[in-house]
């Protein structure tokens, strides 16, 4: 799966923060070692070393960085505007450490990313634009990959969450997103959009096509992302109950990886 499943990696509730001011598809794991720390998983999910690159887009390399990275902001606003990535600087700096839970099934746990609270980006940049009278309820996030998730505003005001472009004190790698990518600590991975550059704002939930392929898309059509998307809950889905979803990722998603990997040899 591509689209909003395709990211499964979000992150529990189970995250630390600091503030500073100033689909399941995965290649073999990178060197990412997790800090020792107690780690309770939320239900249905299993622990997994490393933190692998995953996704439908594996078939595909990452999508090329443009010299001038921006951010677009669109929808309920006054008129679209863009903001260079290099404005983020002027926003504090935030670092949180949390596990990455994977809608199919697996976690990589003691993660640490760096960048900007999403709030802080929002209420700084966003809010200020939004046309008057009007009521933001819902939130698209567009990868340069042509993803997109859809989330509550509610739930991305929450402080643990932000645009990140670095990961374990290191600039964020291409297949882990760059030049920057939404962590969501709070739910499944599919909201947290890779190769972040068009935030979208709405005052109702979006009909959204998920993703570029028809194909990809009917098939998410059927299995509706949940709207809360909340890991500790297990809100996998809108309309496919959760123990009816665990075993079918569990024996569908090591099949997958078996297929690619032999067509890679």
């Amino acid at each position: 799966m591509d689209s909003i499943y395709d990211q499964g990696y979000g992150a529990s509730i189970r995250s630390r923060m600091d503030v500073w001011n100033g689909g399941d598809m995965a290649e073999p794991a990178t060197s990412h070692t997790a800090p020792e720390r107690n780690v309770t998983l939320p239900p249905g999910q299993y622990r997994i070393e490393g933190f692998p690159r995953f996704g439908a887009h594996l078939h595909q390399p990452p999508p090329e960085v443009p010299d001038d990275p921006r951010l677009e902001i669109t929808g309920a606003v006054r008129a679209p505007t863009t903001v260079a990535l290099t404005e983020l600087a002027s926003l504090p700096h935030r670092e949180i450490v949390a596990d990455l839970h994977c809608v199919a099934g697996w976690s990589a746990t003691g993660l640490r990313w760096g960048g900007v609270a999403f709030s802080d980006l929002y209420y700084t940049l966003i809010e200020p634009s939004v046309r008057s009278g009007t009521t933001i309820t819902h939130v698209v996030f567009e990868g340069l990959d042509g993803y997109r998730s859809v989330a509550l505003l509610e739930d991305v005001l929450a402080e643990d969450v932000v645009i990140a472009d670095h990961l374990d004190d290191r600039p964020l790698e291409p297949k882990h997103g760059a030049p920057v990518r939404l962590v969501s600590p709070g739910q499944y991975g599919f909201i947290s959009t890779k190769h972040l550059c068009r935030i979208e704002v709405c005052d109702t939930e979006p009909n959204v096509r998920y993703h570029p392929s028809l194909l990809v898309h009917l098939g998410l059509q059927m299995v509706k992302p949940h709207r809360r998307a909340r890991a500790a809950y297990e809100e996998r889905h809108r309309y496919l109950p959760a123990w009816l979803a665990r075993p079918i990722y569990h024996r569908l998603v090591p099949a997958m990886r078996r297929r690619r990997v032999s067509s890679d040899r």
